[in-house]
């Protein structure tokens, strides 16, 4: 639904030169892949059909062949230890709240068994026999489940705040959960019979940890954490010997592990790491031995990794600047890959568009920044777009990104920066943007600026800013903290005040916020000041606001108040509402209309000098 647009009443700007088409879209990304347990199939996300869905491919065969799960997106699936089923995470009209289903691998018997009501349910995996789900459900409170597939028994293993089931141990005697806010979470260990709970390791009073599975035996846990070095490295604990610290299994001075994934029969351990900048490297870490072997990456940016149960498959969702995500196949007694889909890689997207430059700058305090630059064809300078990732503990990595190919196609230099508060950089990087540490986040966006034009990248007056979720909220901020610094913006499902953002978001999303932004009560004047809504007068640029309908992340109110506010101040601006979706944009029609409508406002707006209308 389209509310309000409006060109600028005293410029006008000329169409660029030299543009050429965007990269054509592919028919199709795949990721999240679920082998089944002898390896020999191989189910998997799609949105080939219009939206996510699973589709079901041998691993032989040269057609894939999609499974009825209904209208709604699929966010997650996995296939039981037993082979009978498949469960998936289904996102209800695109929104935050998530419901689990299952059904038979040939599309049977498909029926919800988690995320009733307002609740929402996240798959931590099975039992290792059988097929009992590991779930959390969560609402106001969250509860640890085992569920059933097959009969639908529940069986509630912990209630609390801040809780997410992570593993169960074999016999069921001990659950693994993980507990706290967004950067400062721990594991505890519950007794499932007495509901007694301990740390799993103490307290360093810094970091992070958010991995961890039990040992075929239940004898250990793994964990992936950052709490005793700057670089997340993977640990493991031994629940016989409590009093002994945490052995340190694999890590690097150079990189951070971004995941790690043990086989079920505890042979081995698949690691991802997160190079600087982002980009990708695979190991196989032998648990016996604790010799780690490399593994060619298939793409320059990895995620997805998991095991058939047998162990004798390790499937990977693969992906670069012009690569769309594709699942790979690797053997882990060799390291030999292979692509799922026969007719992967390159040729899927014709021009393969242009891949990107790792940059290095420096923010105004001198905090070390980098960023990934993409330039348009022939000389610079050119017009520019400064691109802000969300979380804001996500990271900018060399993906694959229509959006930016079509800025690029149509002149416009993008770059997309790191700034603090990134992951990827360490525990402290992570956490420099924390509470009053996000005035720093701000600055460093004007930074980007004045190195993109000192540099001879950027145009002064042509320079533009666009983002989504966090980043949405980082475009409203710098406009309204620097003005006259950019020329345009786009903020897509962006917070442009925290009083409204606290009240009107999903209480498990508030909870774990306090960490990263405040407390809204004990913060509140902090809060206040960093809202964009209390400096909006400042704000005198074109403005795009794009938002999902069913948004309960960051409710669409959000940016509705601004294009409220500035529609009374009449400044020009959009706002684009997308039925159907929610804060993630899930439907390839809805999706493409983002990228449409920001590539118009940013062209019309920044890609040729301004002349002034007499």
């Amino acid at each position: 639904m389209s509310v309000r647009t409006e060109v600028p009443r005293t410029a006008r700007r000329a169409r660029p030169v030299g543009h050429r088409p965007a990269p054509p879209l592919p028919p199709g990304e795949d990721h999240a892949p679920a082998p089944s347990p002898d390896g020999r199939r191989v189910a998997f996300l799609s949105d080939r059909a219009g939206a996510p869905g699973v589709w079901v491919r041998d691993v032989d065969a040269a057609e894939a062949v999609a499974l009825p799960t209904g209208d709604d997106p699929v966010l997650a699936l996995s296939w039981s230890p037993d082979g009978q089923w498949l469960a998936c995470v289904v996102a209800p009209g695109g929104a935050p709240r998530t419901e689990l289903w299952v059904l038979r691998p040939d599309g049977s018997r498909r029926r919800q068994v988690a995320g009733f009501g307002r609740g929402s349910a996240a798959l931590a995996g099975w039992l290792p026999e059988g097929a009992v789900l590991m779930i959390t459900e969560t609402d106001e409170h969250a509860r640890a489940v085992l569920v059933d597939a097959g009969t639908g028994h529940r069986r509630v293993l912990a209630e609390g705040d801040l809780l997410t089931l992570l593993d169960v141990a074999p016999d069921v005697g001990i659950a693994l959960l993980r507990r706290g806010p967004r950067n400062a979470r721990w594991l505890e260990l519950l007794d499932v019979a007495t509901g007694v709970r301990r740390r799993l390791f103490p307290d360093t009073g810094q970091g992070s940890t958010d991995q961890g599975w039990f040992g075929p035996d239940g004898t250990s846990v793994l964990a992936r954490t950052d709490a005793f070095s700057e670089l997340a490295a993977l640990l493991r604990v031994d629940l016989t010997r409590p009093e002994q610290p945490p052995t340190r299994l694999a890590g690097r001075p150079d990189a951070e592990l971004e995941q790690a994934v043990p086989s079920a029969d505890g042979r081995r351990v698949a690691l991802l790491w997160n190079t600087y900048g982002g980009r990708s490297e695979m190991s196989l870490l032998d648990l016996a031995s604790g010799v780690q072997r490399a593994v060619v990456a298939p793409g320059e940016v990895l995620d997805d990794a998991v095991f058939a149960a047998d162990g004798d498959l390790l499937c990977v969702t693969a992906q670069g600047p012009v690569q769309p995500r594709e699942v790979w196949l690797v053997d882990p007694t060799c390291g030999a890959l292979r692509p799922l889909r026969p007719d992967t890689g390159v040729a899927r997207t014709g021009d393969g568009g242009v891949a990107p430059h790792l940059v290095d700058l420096r923010a105004r305090d001198g905090l070390p920044l980098s960023g990934w630059l993409y330039r348009p064809v022939g000389p610079g300078p050119w017009p520019t777009a400064i691109s802000l990732h969300g979380g804001p503990e996500a990271q900018e990595r060399p993906c694959y990104n229509p959006l930016f190919q079509a800025l690029v196609a149509q002149g416009i230099a993008v770059f997309a920066p790191n700034v603090r508060g990134s992951s990827g950089f360490g525990r402290s990087f992570v956490a420099a943007d924390n509470l009053a540490g996000r005035y720093g986040a701000i600055a460093d966006v004007a930074a980007c600026a004045d190195f993109l034009v000192d540099s001879g990248v950027a145009r002064p007056g042509q320079l533009g800013c666009l983002g989504r979720s966090y980043g949405g909220y980082l475009v409203l901020a710098v406009l309204v903290n620097f003005p006259g610094l950019f020329a345009a913006g786009v903020a897509e499902c962006g917070i442009s005040d925290f009083h409204t953002f606290y009240a009107g978001t999903e209480p498990w999303i508030a909870a774990a916020a306090v960490s990263k932004y405040g407390d809204p009560q004990r913060d509140a004047e902090l809060l206040r000041d960093l809202s964009p809504m209390t400096h909006l007068d400042r704000l005198d640029v074109p403005v795009m606001l794009i938002h999902g309908a069913n948004d309960t992340n960051v409710p669409a109110g959000e940016s509705a108040q601004v294009a409220q506010a500035l529609a009374a101040r009449d400044v020009p601006h959009g706002h684009l509402v997308l039925a159907g979706e929610g804060h993630d944009f899930l439907k390839r029609a809805n999706a493409e209309a983002a990228r449409t409508a920001t590539t118009a406002w940013l062209t019309r707006h920044l890609a040729a000098a301004t002349t002034t209308v007499g």
